[in-house]
């Protein structure tokens, strides 16, 4: 992979609030959603929810589980 010496050069010159600009919009590009795994997630975020209102499964207690009330 080259990178562009000229644009790297043009970036450092940028005000900090321009800087802050382009790093957020260069993390948001790598930020892509994998819509495959976005539906595995859904489909078992269904059967376990379906697990335990059909009382397959128990819930485990917020105090439980973070060790304090909420």
């Amino acid at each position: 992979m080259q990178i562009d010496n000229a644009l790297i050069d043009q970036a450092l010159k940028l005000k900090p609030q321009e800087k802050l600009l382009m790093v957020e919009l260069l993390m948001q590009s790598l930020d892509k959603p994998d819509e495959q795994i976005a539906e595995i997630w859904l489909q078992e975020a269904e059967r376990r929810l379906h697990a335990y209102q059909s009382g397959h499964c128990k819930g485990i207690p917020v105090e439980e589980v973070f060790g304090e009330p909420l």
